[in-house]
């Protein structure tokens, strides 16, 4: 099983990516492969008129990416109450053409931290409410890791014993989901 993960922050020391990098150890736990997408800065705005054969080779890069995954784990920040830009724009690439774009059916999570004492919570929501327009298989369930400065260690782990379980429960349920959708298919 590969699930990939992508962090919606673009920021060097993201709490998000560390975020992502906990939930890639804890997937490995359970026996999946995690591979991390690297290249969402480079995906341009989106643009119809660009959305061809030849579309640009980040955007071919990203919709592989996720076409070869069986899941797909994202984490947010919250930038304004909801999710950041260059995150929603690469999911509006992604979900083209709708019919066929490689989120529908596949099993996806969301996750977030932030600064704030909520966690980006609102930005989770959103998320899960932009995926599921895609036609993903969204897992229910959030984990908001409020104050994510004070809630990683000097190596970038969770420092709390229960947001680490929360974290590892999302990920079961995704892998679940995974194998109820292989069973489907």
């Amino acid at each position: 099983m590969r699930i990939l993960g992508i962090s919606g922050s673009l920021r060097s020391e993201s709490h998000n990516t560390q975020l992502l990098r906990v939930a890639g150890q804890l997937a490995e736990d359970l026996g999946a492969e995690f591979v991390e997408f690297d290249g969402l800065k480079a995906i341009p705005p989106y643009d119809h008129d660009d959305d061809t054969a030849d579309a640009p080779l980040a955007v071919v890069r990203l919709r592989q990416a996720i076409a070869e995954a069986d899941a797909v784990f994202f984490t947010t920040p919250e930038y304004n109450h909801s999710i950041p830009g260059q995150l929603k724009n690469a999911i509006d690439w992604a979900s083209r053409p709708l019919a066929t774009n490689p989120l529908r059916n596949t099993p996806v999570a969301v996750a977030g931290a932030s600064t704030g004492m909520f966690g980006a919570v609102w930005a989770q929501a959103e998320l899960r409410k932009v995926l599921g327009a895609t036609g993903a298989r969204v897992i229910e369930g959030e984990v908001p890791i409020g104050h994510a400065h004070e809630r990683f260690d000097a190596s970038g782990n969770l420092n709390d014993p229960a947001l680490e379980g929360q974290v590892r429960d999302l990920i079961e349920d995704l892998v679940a989901e995974v194998s109820v959708a292989g069973v489907a298919a």
